[in-house]
C-alpha cells in the first residue's frame, strides 16, 4: 500500500448494477450505514436531503440517477431528468453531469459507460489536483472548511486532497478543521476521515477560526467549491468568505480546490451564482432537539461567494491559477482549451 492510499481508504458512491447504494452521511460519524436508491427519484431525494453531499459527489450520483431511470422507464427520462436536476441549485457539477449524461441519449448500456467515467476521471483528477496543491505547501498547519474529502467525490477529494497529499509528502504538520454549522460537516465528516485516515486533526469552532489565524499554527487555508464564476468568483460553504477575509488580513495563503466540471464560464461572476437557502428550520435545533425559543426566526443560505481578490491559486486538474481573474481564467477554461 502506498503512503497516498494509507491516507485514502473511503468510498461512499456505488453502483450495484440495479441500483445506487450511498453512505448516509447525515448518520456519520457514529454509524457507516447505506441507503440504496432504485430510481431517479430516490436519488434526487437522497441528494436534497444530504444522504450524499459534495459537488462532485452530487453529480456522480446524479448520472447513475440517469442510469436508474434509463432502466426502469426510458421514456420517463427527460422527467427524471428534471427532477434530479431540481434537487440542489447551486452546484454546477450536478448540472455538468446531467448535461453529459443527456447527450449519450436513452441507451441504458452507454449511460452506465458514461456515469463511470464520470466517477473515474472525477477520483484520477482528484489525485492530480492532490499533487498539484501539495507543490505549493511549503510546511506546517492548514485549515479547512466543510467537508471535500472522499466522501465528497469519488474519492481522495479536493481540498482534503491536497491535505492528503501534503501530508503524505511531509509538509502538513496539522490540519485544522471547522465544525461548520449548521450541519457539522466539518465535525461529523471532515474530522471522520482525518482520524480513520490516521491525518493529525483537531476540531475547531467555526468562530475560532481568525484567533487561530493570529495565533500563527496555520499558513494556508484550503477549501474547496460548488461553482466558481468566469472571474474567479467562487461559491463555497457558508462561512468561507470569512476565513477568505481573515486570511488575507492575517498574512495567510487562500487555496480553492475544485475540479474543472465545478468552472462555470456562463456565470460572470458571483453575484450570479444562486444561493441556496434551506429551512431555517436547520439552524433552530441540532440533531433534531431544538435549541432555540419557540417563536424564534432564521435566515439559513447555505453558501456564499468568495471574491477572486481574495484567492490565492485555484487548483484544478487542468493546472493552478495563482491570483485568479477573468484572464486567467479565460485562459485556461476558454471553450477548446484542455
Amino acid at each position: 500500500m502506498s503512503e497516498l492510499d494509507r491516507h485514502d481508504t473511503i468510498r461512499a458512491v456505488h453502483w450495484r448494477g440495479d441500483r445506487l447504494s450511498l453512505l448516509d452521511q447525515r448518520r456519520l460519524p457514529f454509524e457507516e450505514t447505506f441507503i440504496d436508491c432504485r430510481s431517479a427519484a430516490e436519488v434526487a431525494q437522497a441528494i436534497k436531503d444530504l444522504v450524499v453531499r459534495g459537488a462532485p459527489a452530487i453529480g456522480i450520483a446524479a448520472a447513475w440517477g440517469v442510469v436508474l431511470a434509463a432502466q426502469n422507464d426510458p421514456l420517463a427520462l427527460d422527467q427524471a431528468t428534471r427532477t434530479l436536476r431540481a434537487s440542489r441549485p447551486t452546484a454546477v457539477n450536478l448540472m455538468w453531469a446531467l448535461d453529459r449524461m443527456q447527450g449519450i441519449g436513452s441507451d441504458a448500456a452507454a449511460l452506465v459507460r458514461e456515469a463511470q467515467a464520470i466517477q473515474d476521471e472525477d477520483l484520477a483528477a482528484n489525485r492530480r489536483m492532490g499533487e498539484l496543491g501539495a507543490a505549493l505547501l511549503d510546511g506546517g498547519g492548514v485549515l479547512t472548511h466543510c467537508n471535500t474529502g472522499s466522501l465528497a467525490t469519488a474519492g481522495f477529494g479536493t481540498a482534503l486532497g491536497v491535505i492528503r497529499s501534503g501530508y503524505a509528502a511531509g509538509k502538513i504538520s496539522q490540519v485544522y478543521a471547522g465544525e461548520t454549522r449548521p450541519w457539522l460537516q466539518g465535525a461529523r465528516l471532515t474530522m471522520y476521515e482525518l482520524v480513520r485516515d490516521a491525518i493529525p486533526a483537531k476540531l475547531i469552532a467555526d468562530s475560532a477560526a481568525a484567533h487561530l489565524m493570529r495565533s500563527g499554527a496555520v499558513q494556508w487555508v484550503i477549501v474547496g467549491a460548488d461553482r466558481i464564476a468566469a472571474n474567479g468568483d467562487t461559491a463555497n460553504k457558508i462561512g468561507t468568505y470569512q476565513l477568505a477575509i481573515a486570511a488575507r488580513h492575517h498574512g495567510l495563503k487562500f487555496m480553492v480546490v475544485a475540479p474543472s466540471s465545478t468552472v462555470d464560464m456562463a456565470t460572470v461572476d458571483g453575484s450570479a451564482i444562486d444561493i441556496e437557502l434551506r429551512d431555517p428550520q436547520e439552524l433552530l435545533g441540532i440533531g433534531g432537539r431544538r435549541t432555540v425559543v419557540d417563536g424564534a426566526q432564521a435566515w439559513n443560505p447555505v453558501f456564499d461567494v468568495t471574491p477572486a481578490s481574495l484567492i490565492d491559486a485555484i487548483v484544478t486538474e487542468r493546472g493552478v491559477i495563482h491570483h485568479p481573474d477573468r484572464h486567467a481564467m479565460q485562459a485556461l477554461f476558454a471553450p477548446g482549451h484542455g
